[in-house]
């Protein structure tokens, strides 16, 4: 590749070997998810819980740089780094926790999106907006229904989109390529 095909598709945008490395990476990531679920959750939410510590201590230092909505970021950064501190001194039940309030979020999300479509469609938008608040709002109700068989099923959705998107990426980065 000569330089200046290698600057044009760095121009565009993100380098094609980093879209590589991401698409091989979730690859790997999902085929984990789907051949050792227990694991691989454990491991990532570990990982997580690290994440919203550092972050947590962040936010708190930021307080000193810009004190501006300093209560907000201390609530943050208090909130981020008890979670991180729970997720890793509880590695065996924090996956469970961790996975149940995110299936709760996303009924939650799923019934207020889809009250928020019907109104719309009411107001003009149209029987497709009315269909899909309609729908969500069953996935919404199902979600909260049963959050534990969702929560368990919760790692191989996870593996089959990180499958899904790294063949995606892959493909990708040799298109920019």
């Amino acid at each position: 590749m000569t330089t200046d095909v290698m600057k044009q598709s760095e121009d565009a945008g993100v380098p094609w070997w980093l879209v590589l490395i991401e698409g091989i990476a979730l690859l790997i990531l999902g085929i984990m998810f789907i051949a050792e679920p227990r694991m691989t959750t454990t491991i990532v939410v570990w990982l997580l819980g690290f994440y919203w510590l550092v972050v947590g201590i962040l936010k708190i230092v930021s307080i000193f740089q810009d004190n501006a909505m300093w209560g907000w970021k201390l609530f943050a950064g208090i909130l981020g780094i008890l979670a991180g501190i729970l997720v890793i001194r509880h590695p065996v039940w924090s996956p469970l926790v961790v996975g149940s309030a995110l299936v709760i979020v996303l009924g939650i999300q799923g019934i207020i999106i889809g009250v928020v479509s019907i109104v719309q469609a009411f107001k003009g938008a149209g029987w497709g907006a009315g269909i899909l608040g309609a729908i969500s709002i069953i996935i919404g109700i199902l979600l909260l229904a049963n959050i534990w068989l969702f929560t368990f099923s919760l790692p191989w959705v996870l593996g089959i989109l990180a499958i899904v998107g790294g063949i995606i990426a892959i493909i990708a980065a040799f298109k920019l390529k």
